[in-house]
Order: structure tokens, then sequence, then C-alpha cells
């Protein structure tokens, strides 16, 4: 009974492994909490308080992530994720003068938020797509008011709506084959800009509209047909001016027009004969001046020039220009009453000039650390007391993807906002160490002689490390006793260390650039590298990420042919080849080699595509999806120099049913135990196939989940489930580890607690696999060795199938991204990691807690707590903020998880990869293998000096002791003999 109950009292608490302790967070675990590269549109310096200076930086990026970033530390104040998952870039983000809050629309919503809180004032959501959203700065009341521009259904709806409340004012359709554009407002009236015409042949059209009631006013067409192509061709659309204009540039770039809106005439002004771009830099106050600036990128370098517009004319006149520079080069526009500034930032100093004349106001050169390639950049500038000179600071984004904030010549911090968008991750080994290993192997490989001279050789080379290694060793010493990081590291930078938790995750963003982190340094980026660049608007589609830690190289192959090698230490492209349109990769393949793994990538027909196969034998079976969501099993024959499909099975899916999701075994995957020892003694024997997936289909017209266990060899079907009353449009995620597998999906459940009630809500099954119902029993196999798929047994005839034990948990949130940690023996219980998307947190349960064979209806027995850590059966998981890896951070846009074992058994590390981007360390059973932080090292060794120095002046004592006492045993004896004779 005593053991009972201590054995509960442990299970009890076995919860708290989970929990992330204070003194670990910031210390085994990183965050990169990320906005995503900011738009140039949607970015810009706001007040949250219409009483005081300070002002916050505001931005909507390219991943639809809106946040407010403080200027002075580039911390993050807030952020809310607007867009329905991670978007190509667009929306809109507008903030009224003076106002603490701000204005953002995505797809079908127009939302205000606190700009210094970020709290949600109001939401509205209409039908269509959002074309534009301004602010109404002048209105009848004192209040500023927000403009709304959508096309619905090619039916061009503006909607004025209330600044604080949020609800419609008046609304202005407009039934035609126009396609919306844009949105601006002047003194007097509102005007919609719309594409006029046919495709490919646009001209623009412009209505005025009374500001109080949306009534027309006017309208008129601006150019000839042909001027415009498409919606990106109108390059700017002024708001909130006196004379707000209205450019886009010709075909070839040869020339810009531009008209006032209000007018009724365009003006053309001529370009340098090699532009590449052009962008139209204005305020946005209704106070300033009628100024504008025209930034020309040529492939010569860039230029400024500078046109005041006249209001009572409306006529455009130049005013100055600004010298041709190199680089790219960066404009942006501040206002200070009516005086406007622009900024210039360029690769070696950073300026302003005013709108009224080209003199340089203020010039700060820039540090060597301030110098970068600026795309694009907004700026605040300051008169300081006195009048006569400026502080400026710009938040420029980089040709690297960098957001930076440049203040006064120097930079004052560094965001690495291209990190954000992770479509793919994989683990890598230091090279450095498995440089070792390989000269290890070749030296096992030569003969005797030959391997001694080359050891003797190697570390005689190894001496010239020698002083380091002995200068560090008081520092080493010191570190060990006071817990601090012992680093065995010959040089600076990378290195591995004797526990395995120093490792590097590389990862490939949307936009086409890679990453490799150092997991041991908290997450510091060790490089990045342009491998695939992306148009705008276009997201790289990952096929497959495969590392070779033999030699230190990572493999990127894209679904349009691109394909890379980088160095995983130093990001060093050994080979790249550019994407093709033409070509279309669906799917890669990991092969096992004779030379190692690589990647075999398949064209939409599923056959082996590019010259990866030239060199190759293919000889295993190969699991691919069909077009039709049929899966096969294929393998492929060499003939005249190319490879034939030879299909050995299909699954073909019920009509109606589309796969969901496909979950395989880890690469890593050990078995540290072949049974499962119960509670009477008895073991039930796991079905352990290493060659087994799970295949999730879903109906959606019937609303029903099917759930295949499949062996990859023979196409047999193993094992199946079906689900009633689960939602399709609902993620559905699967995992598969050992002999268990999991999915989590949103459905129809029964309690199973003698109501029978039925529910809906979002589930987890778990079910384990065994090879036989009875324990002590190996099923038909018996006692063999080795088995085939493709081999029946003699007796029962067939093939054998697995036992399963499956159980259900409803759980409050949905779960996706399932996947399970990796220890490096497989010894450490695993841990089922999930995704909660609602409260963007990592959640870790225990194998325990979602154990198939929880009894249900009755209380575990002593003997199944003390061998299995079994507990009751309950239907429901409460979602306990111990088990949150994440604990208090804010995880955001999470696309999936990687997890990787470390040297020491007890600890998996893990990353999770999306738009942020966060790592740690798990101990599913507990730091068996290592000592804690709080383990008191400097009481140990006092511990054990105290009994040294006690050993040192006790033992001559004690031997004194002892020579006394035979001299008195001697002395007694010898006094007891000469007695009698006196």
């Amino acid at each position: 009974m005593r053991r009972t109950l201590q054995s509960a009292l442990l299970l009890g608490l076995s919860s708290l492994v989970a929990a992330v302790f204070k003194d670990e967070v910031g210390d085994i675990d990183f965050h990169h909490a990320l906005v995503g590269v900011p738009q140039v549109e949607t970015t810009f310096f706001h007040r949250p308080k219409k009483d005081e200076k300070a002002s916050l930086l505001y931005t909507l990026s390219d991943v639809g992530i809106l946040g407010a970033v403080n200027p002075n530390t580039g911390a993050l104040v807030w952020r809310q994720q607007i867009a329905d998952g991670v978007s190509n870039g667009g929306g809109h983000l507008r903030a009224p003068e003076g106002e603490s809050w701000v204005a953002a629309a995505y797809g079908q919503r127009v939302q205000s938020w606190a700009a210094l809180s970020g709290r949600n004032l109001w939401q509205a959501e209409f039908k269509g797509q959002i074309k534009d959203l301004e602010i109404m700065e002048l209105t009848e009341s004192a209040r500023k008011d927000v403009l709304a521009l959508y096309d619905e259904d090619g039916v061009t709806v503006l909607r004025r709506l209330h600044g604080v409340l949020g609800t419609v004012v008046w609304e202005f359709r407009e039934v035609s084959k126009d396609i919306p554009l844009q949105v601006s407002t002047s003194l007097t009236n509102v005007y919609v800009i719309s594409l006029h015409g046919s495709p490919s042949s646009y001209n623009l059209k412009v209505t005025a509209l009374e500001p109080a009631t949306g009534g027309r006013v006017d309208h008129w067409t601006v150019g000839t047909k042909g001027d415009v192509q498409g919606p990106e061709d109108v390059m700017f659309v002024g708001a909130n001016s006196a004379a707000p204009i209205l450019a886009w540039a010709s075909n070839d770039l040869a020339k810009l027009n531009v008209h006032v809106l209000g007018t009724k005439s365009k003006q053309e002004f001529p370009l340098p004969a090699d532009t590449v771009s052009v962008n139209i830099h204005a305020p946005h106050l209704t106070q300033s001046q009628p100024h504008f600036l025209v930034h020309t990128r040529t492939k010569a370098g860039n230029k400024g020039e500078v046109f005041h517009t006249n209001l009572k004319s409306g006529q455009i006149t130049k005013a100055y220009d600004l010298p041709l520079l190199p680089g790219l080069g960066a404009f942006s526009t501040s206002s200070e009453g009516a005086n406007v500034y622009f900024t210039r930032v360029t690769n070696d100093e950073v300026l302003i000039v005013s709108s009224e004349s080209h003199s340089v106001l203020a010039r700060d050169p820039l540090r060597s650390k301030a110098r970068v390639e600026p795309v694009h950049a907004v700026s605040e500038v300051i008169k300081k007391a006195g009048g006569k000179e400026f502080a400026i600071r710009s938040a420029t984004v980089t040709t690297s993807d960098d957001w930076v904030l440049i203040r006064n010549g120097q930079l004052d911090w560094t965001r690495p906002e291209g990190l954000s968008g992770a479509v793919a991750a994989a683990w890598a080994e230091i090279p450095e160490a498995e440089n070792l290993a390989k000269v290890l192997a070749e030296e096992a490989h030569t003969n005797p002689l030959d391997a001694y001279v080359h050891r003797l050789t190697r570390h005689i080379h190894d001496l010239q490390y020698l002083p380091d290694y002995l200068a560090s060793i008081p520092t080493r010493i010191l570190e060990s006793v006071t817990g601090g990081a012992v680093v065995a590291s010959k040089t600076p930078g990378l290195h591995r260390d004797s526990f395995g938790f120093n490792k590097i995750i590389v990862l490939a963003t949307r936009r086409g650039r890679l990453y490799a982190l150092d997991t041991g340094n908290h997450g510091e980026i060790v490089w990045s590298a342009n491998v695939f660049q992306q148009a705008p608007g276009v997201a790289l589609d990952v096929k497959g990420i495969l590392v070779n830690d033999s030699e230190g190289t990572v493999t990127v192959r894209g679904a349009h042919g691109e394909y890379a090698v980088v160095k995983v230490a130093d990001g060093q492209v050994v080979e790249a080849q550019p994407g093709d349109d033409a070509v279309s990769v669906s799917a890669t393949a990991v092969i096992e080699s004779e030379s190692g793994q690589w990647l075999l990538p398949f064209g939409q027909d599923r056959t082996p595509i590019g010259d990866a196969v030239k060199d190759h034998h293919l000889d295993q079976t190969v699991v691919i999806r069909d077009e039709n969501n049929s899966i096969k099993g294929v393998k492929y024959v060499k003939e005249d120099g190319k490879f034939v499909k030879n299909e050995i099975w299909q699954l073909q899916l019920l009509p109606g049913q589309k796969v969901a999701s496909i979950a395989k075994l880890p690469s890593h995957d050990p078995i540290a135990s072949i049974g499962r020892v119960l509670g009477d003694r008895t073991v039930n024997y796991k079905y352990l196939n290493p060659n087994i997936i799970v295949v999730a289909a879903i109906d959606s017209a019937a609303s029903a989940l099917s759930v295949y266990l499949l062996d990859t060899v023979s196409g047999q079907l193993l094992a199946s489930q079906v689900y009633d009353g689960v939602d399709g449009d609902k993620d559905i995620s699967c995992t598969l580890s050992e002999n268990w597998y999991s999915c989590a999906f949103f459905g129809q459940y029964i309690l199973n607690d003698g109501t029978n009630r039925d529910i809906k809500g979002y589930q987890i099954v778990v079910s384990d696999l065994y090879e036989s119902p009875s324990p002590n029993d190996r099923g038909p196999l018996g006692e063999a060795e080795t088995f085939s798929p493709l081999d029946p047994v003699d007796s029962p005839t067939g093939v054998p199938l697995p036992w399963v034990v499956s159980q259900t948990w409803i759980i409050s949130e949905p779960l996706t991204n399932l996947t399970v940690t990796q220890t490096r023996q497989g010894i450490s219980n695993r841990q089922l990691l999930a995704y909660l998307p609602e409260s963007h947190a990592i959640l870790g349960i225990t194998r325990h807690g979602i154990d198939p064979r929880r009894p249900v209806g009755r209380d575990p027995s002593a003997a199944e707590i003390e061998a299995e850590g079994l507990m009751k059966y309950t239907p429901a998981i409460q979602i306990d903020g111990r088990n949150l890896l994440t604990h208090e951070r804010d995880v955001v846009g999470v696309r999936g998880i990687v997890a990787t074992p470390a040297v020491v058994e007890s600890t998996s590390l893990v990353v999770a990869y999306g738009i942020d981007i966060f790592g740690t360390q798990i101990a599913p059973s507990g730091t068996f293998d290592i000592l804690g932080k709080g383990f008191n090292k400097v009481t140990l060794l006092a511990t054990v000096l105290a009994l040294f120095w006690g050993v040192v002046i006790l033992a001559p004592m004690v031997r004194r002791k002892q020579i006394n006492r035979k001299w008195e045993a001697f002395l007694w004896c010898a006094g007891m003999l000469w007695a009698p004779a006196l």
C-alpha cells in the first residue's frame, strides 16, 4: 500500500517535468519575435499620444503582421496577425494625425487598433475584397473617419466608416466594369480612382464624391487607352493633401504621367534612358505644401527630382534635382506643419533637404556598421532647439531583408525580419566535429602503419592549440564550479559541446533566403544567403531539404526546379540552379545509396527528373501521392537512359475522399524496448515496422475522416479507423513514432462516461500497435528473426496484422503540426508536441497523459500504477500552463516543429518555425543524466575538501591511538605474566 501511494504521488507530480523554470527562461530556449519585412506603403512613425512627442514605429508587413516597434530599442511593443495565415504582402495601414488609433485592412475586414496597446477597438467585415483604405482628416465633425474601397463582384463600393464606432456613415456604389483601384481625399472632395477599359488597354477614371453624403459630384477619365496595363502600373495616389496627385509611368519607363486630382488634364515628364524603377514620395497631411519627389533608379545609380504644384492653376513644375549617386538608395518624406523634408539614405550617408530648395539641411556620415544597402525607408526629422540643427532617424529595410534604424549616422538596432516566413527547416551538426569523425573513419580503413603516421602527424599539428587549452583550464574549472557554460572550442564561433546542445538549424524562408541559427548561442544567426531570389508577391515552395553531415552541406529543392547545395558552416553556395517556370517539381524523396542520402525530385507525372538520377541506381520502393489523391508504391527501372515507373501497389481512396495528412516515422526513431511490461508482469510486445505510414483522408460531404495504416513495402492495409462528424475545413494533423500514432481534428465525439452524450470539439486520437492482443504472445511470427511483408506466414496464412488499442480525448483548442520528441537511444519517454494557433503556444503532452491503455470507468490497480504509470481515463485534456514549452511567450504563425536528439539521452532539441522562430530543450523524463543549474557544486566541493582535511588531520591521531592501544595491550600482557612472580 505504501509503494502504491508513493507511485501515485510521483505520477501526480509527473506533469511538473515539462515545466520551464524561471532560471531556464532565456537560457535553454530562444525566441525571435518577428513582424516580417515592412512594406514601404504601410510603414510610418506615429505618435500614439497626442500630447506627447514620443512616437512608435508602425508597420503592416509582407506576412500579414501588424505591429508597433519602439524606435529607441527596436523592441516589439505589440503585434497582431490580421491575415488568415501567412500572406503574400498587401493590406493597408493608416494612422490619423493626432489620434490614438490606427486603421488596418486586409481581405474583407477593416479594423481599428489602439495605437499604444494594440487592443482591437472595432472590426467591420464586408463582401468582396478591399482595394484601398484612407483616413478622412477633414470632416463635418471633429472626429476623423475611415474610407474603405471594396470590389464586390464587379461593383465598386466605397464606405465611410465612423472612426470611433466603425459603423457605416454612408455608402457609394457604382455598378460598372471598372476596376476600383484607390481612394483619395482633398480639402473639398473624395476621389475614387478606377481602371476604365479592357484588359491590357486601360485608362484611368476619377469619380469625385461629396464628403458629407457620398453623393457623386463629377467624374472624368485621364489619359488615353493603353496608358495603363494593370493595377500595378499606377505607382502613386496621394491623399489628404491640398493638391493630391495621381502618377503612373509609361510602359517603356520613358516618361512619367502626373495628374492633379480635381483637374481634367495630365502632365508628362521625361525619365532617364536607363530607368529601372520609379517611386513617388509626397506628404499626407492637409497642411503640408503640395510638393513631391520622384525617385528614379537606373542601372548606374539613383537620383531624385522635386516638383511643386501650383494650387491655383494646378500646374506642376520641376523645382530642383538631387544628384545621381551609386547604389539603390532610399528616399522618405517627413512633415512638420507646412514644411516638407525629404530624407535620403545612401550607402555612406544620410541627409535631409527641404522641399523648397536643394540645399542640404543636415548630413550624417554613416559609421562602418551602419553602412547598409537600403531598399526603402521611413524617417522622422525633428528640429532641435534653435531651429538650425536636425535629429534624423531612419527605419530602413536593407537588401538582406533586415530592418535597421539609423540615428544620426549610427546604427541603433537591427531586426532580422527576413527570418520570418520560414517554410522548411532541417537540423545539422556543426561540421568541425564531423570532420574529425571523418578523419578517424579514414584512418580506420587504412593499413596500421599509415594510420599511425597520419595520427601522429595530426597530433603534432594539434599541439599549436595546447597553450590556449592550458590557459583555458582555470576558466573551465571556475565555470564548472559556479555553473557557467563550459565551452570547449579551439576558435571563436561555432563549436560543439559535450552535451550536444550546440547544433545548427537551417531555415529556408518564403523569400528564397537561407538562414543558419546556432541553437547553443540563443539562436544567433550564423549566416544568411539569398539563394533563390523571388519576385514580389511570389513565395518559395520548398519540396525538399536534406542535410549531409558527413560533407557539412545542406541541399534544398524548390517547386520550379530550384536547386542549391550550401555549406552549413559559412553559407557558401557550392552549387546552385535557378528556378524555371517551365519546370514543375511535385515532390521529393530521400533515397538511400552507398554514397549516402540524396534528394530525388519528381515531376507532375511522378517521374524522376533532372540530372540527379544519372549516377544513381534506384532499387527502393518510393511512395507517391497521385493527382487523383491515390497513394501508390512504385519502383523505377532504368530503360534506355530513362526511368520507367512500375507500380507495386496502390491505395485508392473512396469517392469524395482527399488526403488531409500523411505521417511517416522520423529518420531517427530508436527503439529502447521491444515490449511493454504490464502490471501483472506479463509483456505486450510492440508492433515495430519501419516501413509504415499513416494516411488521413477526409470526405467533406460526408463529414467523415478515415485514418489508414499502410505497409509501404507491400501496400497492405494494416489498420483503419473512421470518425464521423469531422469538419474538413479545419486543420487535420497526424504524427507517427515507435509503435503508436496520433491524429488531431475537429469532430463529433460520444462521451464514454455512461451518459453517451454526443458533443463536438477538438479531438486527439492516439493508437498503440501490438503484435498480439494476448500478453507474452509474439503473434503469428513467433520468434522469427526476419520477415518480409511480401511473404505470408504459414500459420495462420496471410500478413500478420497489428493489434490496435485506441483512445480519444477532447481538448479545448485546435492542435496543429503534431510531432514527437527524439532522444539518442529512445530510452526517455516520448512527448507529443503540438502548436496551439489560438494561444500562440507550443504544447507538450506526456505519453502517460494520452496512453490508450488508461482504464475506463475504474481506477487503476496498484500494479498498473507501479508498472505502467496508468491513470484513470478522463475524456478531456486540460491545457496546463506548466506544459507550455513557450510559457508566457507569444509565438506566432508556426508552420512546422522539428526535433533532434542531443548527446545526453534525457534531452531533445526542438525548434518551431514559421513567422516566429522558437527553440528550446526538452527533458520528457527529467534531466537524469546531467546536473541541473540548481545543484550546489560549491557545497559539494567544500564537503569533499572538509572530508579530505579531516582525514589528513585525524589520520595521525588515529594512528597514534592505535599504537598506544597496542602498547597498552603489550604492557597488560607483560604485567599479567610478571604478576605471579611478584
